[in-house]
């Protein structure tokens, strides 16, 4: 089971520009909303595109997607576990918790 991450505390890190946010939700969702910074990357995509988006394998990583029901944070963060990330921990409340605490979103495509 992956390592699990508050609000409060990945809040810290994004302020502190500490840790790489993953949204695994991509797509529309993505686009619609997402945490600040965050890279969009699905479980289906993890093998082709971990290596571009995250070269730094022992970088702080967070995955989250939409709530606790949500199981693609946990697939895409097994994934990375797997190919060697070695710093890789799960928001499990998701962009539903940060954005009913009235947190900073983004929105629009992902420009890498």
């Amino acid at each position: 089971m992956t390592a699990l991450i508050t609000r409060d505390e990945l809040r810290a890190e994004i302020d502190a520009g500490t840790v790489t946010v993953v949204d695994a939700l991509g797509g529309d969702y993505y686009e619609k909303q997402h945490l600040p910074g965050a890279l969009p990357l699905v479980a289906a995509d993890v093998d082709g595109q971990a290596a571009a988006l995250l070269p730094d394998r022992a970088a702080a990583i967070v995955t989250y997607c939409s709530n606790p029901a949500c199981p693609n944070s946990q697939q895409v963060a097994a994934a990375l576990t797997a190919l060697g990330y070695t710093n890789v921990r799960k928001y499990r409340e998701g962009i539903q918790d940060w954005a009913e605490a009235g947190l900073p979103t983004g929105s629009g495509p992902y420009i890498g």
